[in-house]
């Protein structure tokens, strides 16, 4: 699995992409939001890809550009937000879907550099920024409007 994130502006519309390859099996996913962030979308990426697969059990390799994302993982950082309840984090919401979704496989993530000519990749960066500008077609990201609307009002 390939994913990757973008946002115009951040907070700004923003949105993501995913590919999912087994054998010859591919399949694109990707959507934007009116108002969100880079790591959001980095992170929602990631959720929908692991939520496209049909069977629990699966062995997926995640390859992602996201720091934020492949060390919240990798260094267990995650594991200590849950224990102190996401305590002065962000994206709870999202990490909580994330935790859900990802201990029903086996996963293991690659920090790739972004734009660095890896196809996968840059199709994924394609695709999230094309979701990010389709103006028709961009979701309510209720998560991150829910989490700063006192920050909101001061935009």
């Amino acid at each position: 699995m390939y994913t990757d994130g973008a946002s115009r502006g951040n907070p700004g519309p923003g949105g993501f992409g995913t590919v999912l390859i087994c054998g010859p099996h591919r399949k694109e996913i990707s959507q934007g939001f009116k108002l969100t962030t880079n790591n959001r979308m980095e992170l929602l990426a990631v959720i929908v890809g692991l939520e496209a697969l049909k069977n629990p059990g699966m062995n997926v390799t995640i390859y992602s550009d996201s720091k934020y994302v492949v060390d919240s993982v990798e260094k267990k950082w995650l594991l200590g937000w849950i224990k102190k309840g996401f305590s002065g984090k962000k994206n709870k919401d999202l990490w909580m879907r994330f935790y859900q979704i990802y201990r029903q496989h086996n996963v293991k993530f690659i920090w790739i550099k972004g734009h660095n000519d890896t196809p996968e990749n840059e199709r994924c960066d394609q695709m999230a920024v094309a979701a990010a500008l389709n103006t028709s077609n961009l979701l309510e990201d209720s998560g991150f409007l829910l989490n700063n609307n006192d920050n909101l009002l001061n935009l």
